[in-house]
């Protein structure tokens, strides 16, 4: 037998290709033991830099956005053991000195410099163990940019700078005006960016520019009204008579953990820290790891608007880690979040352990109901609008859409027509109505919903179907003939599937309309205003809009009843969630 004979480099070098190979295989190892107990993929790989810089760069950054439980454990270990092409992209972060911001070139020729860092202290800055995790185009499936990933003991800086803020007084007791001005000079500054920032929305989420420009100007409004209450959270004197002088003051809370979600981003991180900041609070806020760059790139105004260091503070990562780590902290007084109910549970307990305050919007599956007597054509577009506007990623979408059933077939044909006219696709083009999904994940959470209503016997009167093979886009879907114990109609799939009942009476469409366990909006549309204000007061829900839908405004409160969560979000009811009574009794001489 012949023996081959090597160099002492040639078995350098052969050496550290099979140690190389025997990592990446450990590795892949412990990334199927975390997916077979549900465990995040990520947490598992790369436990050092230098186990890092073994693995190859196209390797590091896989996009947890892209993998779901159906596709075959094969297709890891192909990506995993290097295969090139993209089968699922898991979010495998590593160590990296990535540079704090990045130029980006957005698809309607704009350019801009993508911050990647942790905003702590009015700075960016790397992560203290300097993860990094990548971020998706949603429209093309490829990669925008990375950013850094913040773990606990970002968590742990981010608020001890946010509680130093807030003990100093730098915000919490100075004039309240001056806290007004400078949220609405951060409302002017966004104002100036705004098509940057709109763009920077669709890139990253993935919805038409139309609807970004929308989210954006919603922001904007939301800042300078906001600003006008900082001098108008009162107190109260209380006649206890002349023995006495007794009063009440709201005060801020401290430190308030904020977890926004991936289908508003710009917006939900307005809806939070806007209340927070003007009534005297410090935030730290978790953006959603799919959609982390509005944020970002909005918060270089912060300082520029007149906010001391340590009073806003984000840090991007991942539920499990940055959210758990911001819902259990002892120092956090008040948590607000946004998404699903199931997750909204676990941070109601996780909060309840400290009796902190929370706020939670949640999902829903609301009713839209049609009335016969309604005008077709604004009746057709309320309801396109109520569940394919922001490509139905929208927590109070009119999933269920309820026509009183001599109108049903003259409904169903004209709001057929005028979705199958609907353009969906690119969300740059300015033609858009309905751009991508935002992940994978929930393109496979759609179209196994799909599924599931042909199966249980729905008559799918339009759409059904992915839209080509390349970005995560899902034709408009209307099932029919639906029974109201079918998942379709239960379920929230937040995607733009919508099912279509018949009712008869006033009686029978409010049973069918309460017949859940959400409560988040509701829609009503008819020309008797008797029926509407009597169905407005009988359905449980949040926000009834009457002959419209998913029509927001700054100064009207926002939430839900039952699973669809707790306290309100917007106007001067968003206010309470942040301060808390005191008491004041003085015994006069």
């Amino acid at each position: 037998m012949l023996t081959p004979t090597l160099k002492v480099g040639e078995t350098a070098a052969y050496a550290i290709h099979i140690f190389v190979l025997c990592v990446v295989v450990s590795l892949h190892l412990q990334v199927c033991v975390a997916y077979k107990k549900g465990d995040e993929v990520s947490s598992m790989v790369t436990k050092s830099s230098f186990v890092s810089s073994l693995v190859p760069p196209s390797l590091h950054n896989i996009d947890s956005r892209k993998i779901t439980k159906k596709s075959p454990m094969f297709s890891r270990s192909a990506v995993l053991l290097g295969r090139s092409a993209v089968v699922s992209r898991l979010h495998l972060r590593a160590f990296s000195h990535l540079p704090l911001s990045v130029p980006i070139k957005l698809p309607n020729g704009l350019e801009y410099e993508q911050p990647t860092g942790l905003f702590i202290n009015n700075k960016f800055v790397p992560s203290l163990q300097h993860k990094t995790f990548e971020v998706i185009n949603p429209s093309t499936e490829e990669e925008i940019c990375h950013v850094y990933e913040g773990r606990e003991d970002d968590v742990e800086l981010a608020i001890n700078h946010a509680q130093k803020a807030f003990d100093n007084g730098s915000w919490a007791t100075i004039d309240p005006c001056k806290r007004g001005q400078a949220l609405y000079k951060l409302a002017e500054l966004i104002e100036k960016d705004k098509e940057v920032i709109a763009s920077i929305e669709s890139l990253d989420n993935g919805k038409a520019i139309s609807s970004a420009r929308g989210d954006v100007d919603l922001v904007i409004n939301y800042f300078k009204s906001t600003a006008g209450y900082a001098d108008k959270v009162d107190g109260r004197l209380i006649d206890t008579g002349d023995t006495h002088f007794s009063y009440t003051k709201r005060q801020p809370l401290g430190v308030c953990g904020q977890i926004i979600p991936w289908n508003f981003p710009l917006l939900m991180w307005a809806w939070k820290i806007a209340p927070a900041l003007v009534t005297g609070n410090t935030v730290v806020l978790k953006t959603a790891e799919s959609t982390p760059l509005s944020a970002l790139y909005a918060a270089k105004y912060i300082p520029e608007a007149g906010i001391p260091p340590g009073v806003v503070n984000i840090v991007s990562g991942f539920g499990k880690i940055v959210g758990e780590a911001i819902a259990t902290h002892p120092k956090v007084k008040k948590i607000a979040f946004t998404g699903s109910t199931a997750t909204g549970i676990h941070i109601y307990q996780a909060a309840a352990k400290s009796l902190k305050k929370v706020t939670l919007e949640l999902g829903g599956k609301s009713p839209n109901i049609v009335f016969a007597d309604a005008n077709i054509k604004t009746a057709v577009q309320n309801v396109i609008t109520g569940i394919f506007f922001n490509s139905g990623e929208v927590c109070c979408a009119g999933s269920r859409v309820y026509v009183e059933e001599k109108f049903y077939d003259t409904f169903v044909d004209a709001l057929k027509t005028a979705i199958e006219s609907l353009k969906v696709g690119d969300p740059f083009d300015e033609n858009t109505f309905q751009g991508a999904q935002t992940s994978q994940m929930q393109l496979d959470k759609i179209l196994k919903y799909i599924e599931i209503g042909k199966q249980e016997g729905a008559t799918l009167i339009t759409g059904g179907s992915r839209v080509g093979d390349k970005g995560f886009f899902v034709q408009p879907t209307v099932f029919g003939n639906v029974r109201e114990n079918m998942q379709v109609v239960k379920e929230e799939i937040f995607g733009p599937v919508v099912t279509i009942s018949k009712f008869k009476t006033l009686d029978e469409v409010v049973s069918m309309a309460n017949d859940s366990e959400y409560g988040l909006a509701a829609g009503i549309h008819t020309t008797n205003i008797n029926n509407a204000i009597k169905l407005a007061d009988r359905i449980n829900a949040g926000t009834i809009w009457v002959n419209t839908y998913n029509d927001f405004h700054h100064q009207v409160p926002f939430g839900g009843f039952n699973a669809s969560g707790l306290g309100r979000e917007m106007g001067a009811e968003a206010l309470t969630n942040y301060t808390q009574c005191k008491a004041v009794r003085v015994k006069l001489e």
